[in-house]
């Protein structure tokens, strides 16, 4: 993580959940990170108990479906951090919609978060790195329904959203390949994961002491592994599952 000192990072969905404990673990490592959600005062709070540390954290505050926001955020960073070296596509929604009856509402939701969202502050980001000539990093906080069909769950679109994470990973690689760039892009897919993403989708808080799970800080801890491959290695897939896990 050495070659990433003083670096910016810009973390989607920061405000709580992995997020929060990817920007804590960022910030630990010296790194300059930028917090997006739509929950400043979260971030702020968080960047109070991280004063200490040797990088600093800083919030936005943006929708992550919402394009002009997220124009505005980077266009924000780079003029008053720096050029992104980092970005962490994290935002995301977890909601059980189906095709035979779910909420077109709740689509949309889904997609322009967990798909949309993604795709458009990858190309910002992108963007950025390209001018700057910037051998940047951009890591996309997939899930393991972005690779397989979860029988009895009703993920059907939000399964849809995660395959779509998927597609865009390895078309992005390529896309890079064919200008000669040096950025990388990993896919991150954890299995489940302790945190409000889960409740707020109007599952009980219970469920989280019935089946294995992983920690926020587990797949913040792989994301730090996987920045801190040399430059020439690309982990382009990797999957995180807690021990246990029955699907």
């Amino acid at each position: 993580m050495e070659r990433w000192q003083q670096k910016v990072a810009v973390v989607t969905g920061a405000s709580s959940g992995i997020g929060a404990a990817v920007c804590k673990e960022l910030v630990e490592c010296g790194l300059k990170v930028v917090g997006i959600a739509r929950r400043k005062e979260k971030i702020e709070k968080l960047a109070e108990t991280l004063k200490s540390k040797r990088g600093k954290l800083y919030a936005v505050k943006a929708d992550i479906t919402k394009e002009k926001d997220i124009l505005e955020a980077f266009d924000w960073i780079t003029n008053n951090i720096g050029p992104v070296n980092i970005l962490i596509n994290n935002a995301g929604v977890f909601k059980t919609a189906d095709l035979l009856d779910g909420k077109t509402e709740s689509w949309k939701l889904i997609l322009d978060t967990n798909l949309m969202g993604l795709c458009i502050a990858t190309r910002e980001a992108a963007k950025i790195m390209t001018e700057n000539n910037i051998d940047g990093h951009i890591v996309h906080i997939n899930s393991l329904s972005g690779h397989y069909v979860p029988h009895n769950f009703k993920v059907s679109l939000y399964g849809a959203s995660k395959s779509g994470v998927t597609f865009v990973t390895e078309a992005l690689r390529l896309e890079l390949n064919e200008i000669k760039s040096k950025i990388r892009i990993t896919s991150l897919s954890p299995g489940t994961v302790k945190t409000e993403i889960l409740t707020e989708s109007g599952m009980p808080s219970s469920l989280f002491s019935t089946i294995p799970c992983l920690e926020p800080k587990d797949v913040a801890e792989a994301i730090c592994y996987v920045l801190g491959t040399p430059p020439h290695v690309q982990v382009h897939e990797l999957t995180i599952r807690p021990v246990g896990e029955s699907f």
